[in-house]
């Protein structure tokens, strides 16, 4: 589904895809408030770095797990 959506937006107008993100934005700050939509931002690119930071390479996952959980555990 995410794959589609990226090739809809490869090669259009960047302006359009501002245009997108600005509405989303403001949409979110309509429905839940300033502070709220703050919250759900830093989540998701919390969320954005540990995905890319941890779970591109197992090996980080696996360092990660180990640290967490009793080493040795996932291996």
């Amino acid at each position: 589904m995410w794959s589609r959506i990226s090739e809809n937006f490869k090669g259009r107008h960047p302006g359009l895809v501002g245009a997108l993100i600005g509405l989303s934005l403001a949409l979110l700050l309509v429905i839940f408030g300033f502070f709220k939509t703050l919250f759900i931002l830093l989540l998701t690119f919390a969320g954005y770095y540990i995905g890319v930071r941890y779970f591109a390479n197992k090996d980080d996952f696996r360092d990660l797990l180990d640290k967490i959980l009793p080493p040795g555990m996932f291996r």
